[in-house]
């Protein structure tokens, strides 16, 4: 978050958003940058409106709150294998999630 959080600064003060430029404000923060992260990043920006995706996200729908239900009764332990495919699938969403970040912001 805090690589979003530097460009944000950046974008703000109206500077390029660049890998020096963020590393640079990492750094006086005194977070030690990955220079993958930095490059992923700024690749991602490429061409994105980011004062387009600062508006939409501030007029995206909130989720309602749950509604709370009885108590139901406790599930059977999951078999090993969906464990397995699950811990898989949450792992590709977190890849995914990196290289989708480009979506976040147009």
């Amino acid at each position: 978050m805090e690589y979003i959080y530097a460009a944000l600064m950046l974008h703000s003060a109206g500077k390029e958003i660049t890998e020096e430029g963020i590393t640079s404000v990492l750094g006086a923060a005194g977070i030690e940058v990955d220079d993958s992260r930095t490059k992923a990043l700024v690749a991602a920006l490429d061409g994105v409106d980011i004062e387009n995706a600062i508006r939409q996200a501030a007029v995206a729908p909130v989720a309602a709150p749950a509604a709370t239900a009885a108590p139901e009764a406790p599930e059977a332990a999951p078999a090993p294998e969906v464990e397995e495919a699950k811990e898989e699938e949450k792992k590709e969403e977190e890849e995914a999630g990196i290289a989708g970040l480009g979506a976040l912001f147009g």
